[in-house]
């Protein structure tokens, strides 16, 4: 590239980093005779309860430096440590430790003052011990994350041999139940990640972060599978439905371990069975591409790894490092892959009945996908206890 070019590239961007150090060292809107009074707010990510008191998680994403004055625990001023101490600069975090004597299962009420007067309240609906970081309970996350994840989808798989015996309306009917399938988990993944985009800073624009992050994702994962020129088939293209499953199980796991933790959801066996029911149809829809290619037993244990084990990291972060942003993101790079195999599911459908010589919308493959949406959003009842 000539130096000419180089020049031309760097010059602008110079001369816009000029611009806003002029009107930042300025303050030209002082001779509108107005002025730019600062905006606070307080976003809490993280509360944690146990014997020493409360501790909240909270991030300042106002346009000044925010600084705690004072915090109220049930209409009390009560004492409190800040983690780091000081002014929370836009988008810095701080752990608000109060030694304050709360009552479990009771509804507490928190508010935090700042030195300019402006209060900020924060809710604890049901007061339970926050369960600390323990062996023990590394093992009791992962082995529901197991149940949720990884149980599902071997049983699944465990259909393949039938999944052999269909015929070519048969094989139509369980890649259109496969779409279904991933129609359902598409817009539950969006769903969970705008609602969680709700709860962070505003300033990470969370909305907007689900959406981007889905096209991006989706964007790269469909880019690499068409790198060759063709449509992924048989293994690879059950490694994406595994993979796609995989990163919406992440965010399945972020959700029970976060809930676990705050004691908004009881472990019992409808919880663990209404799981179980809902996912067995995931390791179906992998394993259908793999009928005629004559796949080995460690290609299923791989693919029940990929698409089951992110639900125990996710049930880990989820239980002891859950953040709302974090959270979206990865979210919405689960729905991205979700799309990106559905469009590979719907291509291997519309070639699967053009050998048929048939075409794909027919009355089986509408008949597969309703089933798909309807057992999804059957057994999705059972875990909305």
């Amino acid at each position: 590239m000539k130096k000419t070019t180089w020049l031309w590239i760097v010059l602008p961007l110079v001369a816009l980093a000029g611009a806003i150090a002029i009107f930042l060292n300025s303050n030209p809107l002082a001779l509108l005779g107005v002025s730019t009074p600062p905006v606070e707010n307080l976003i809490i990510e993280r509360t944690i309860l146990n014997d020493k008191g409360i501790s909240l998680l909270v991030r300042a994403e106002g346009s000044e430096p925010m600084q705690i004055a004072q915090v109220q625990v049930d209409g009390a001023y009560w004492q409190f440590k800040q983690d780091p101490p000081g002014a929370l600069p836009r988008l810095e975090a701080a752990w608000i430790n109060v030694p304050y004597p709360w009552v479990q299962d009771e509804t507490h009420h928190i508010a935090f003052i700042t030195n300019t007067g402006a209060g900020f309240e924060h809710e604890i609906t049901v007061a339970v011990p926050t369960p600390g970081f323990s062996l023990t309970r590394l093992l009791a996350y992962g082995l529901l994350g197991l149940y949720v994840g990884v149980l599902p989808v071997a049983l699944g798989m465990l259909f393949y041999p039938s999944l052999k015996t269909l015929g070519g309306q048969g094989m139509k009917f369980i890649l259109a139940l496969t779409l279904g399938m991933l129609a359902f988990l598409l817009i539950d993944t969006l769903e969970e990640g705008l609602e969680l985009a709700g709860t962070a800073a505003t300033a990470f624009s969370g909305n907007a972060l689900v959406w981007l992050a889905m096209v991006a994702s989706f964007l790269t994962i469909f880019t690499l599978g068409r790198r060759g020129g063709k449509s992924p088939e048989g293994h690879t293209l059950a490694t994406y439905l595994a993979f796609s499953i995989g990163l919406h199980n992440l965010g399945e796991g972020l959700a029970i371990g976060s809930a676990f933790a705050v004691g908004e959801a009881a472990l019992g066996s409808l919880l663990v069975i209404g799981f179980t029911l809902h996912n067995v149809t995931e390791g179906i829809g992998i394993a259908a591409p793999l009928v005629g290619f004559n796949p080995k037993f460690s290609t299923f244990f791989a693919l029940t790894a990929l698409a089951g084990l992110p639900a125990v990291l996710g049930t880990w972060i989820g239980a002891f490092a859950f953040s709302p942003h974090w959270a979206a993101l990865f979210l919405g790079i689960g729905a991205g892959a979700i799309l990106q195999v559905m469009v590979e599911v719907g291509s291997y459908l519309m070639r699967t009945a053009h050998k048929l010589g048939g075409t794909w919308l027919s009355r089986v493959s509408l008949a597969g996908f309703g089933v798909g949406l309807t057992v999804m959003y059957a057994t999705a009842l059972l875990v909305n206890v």
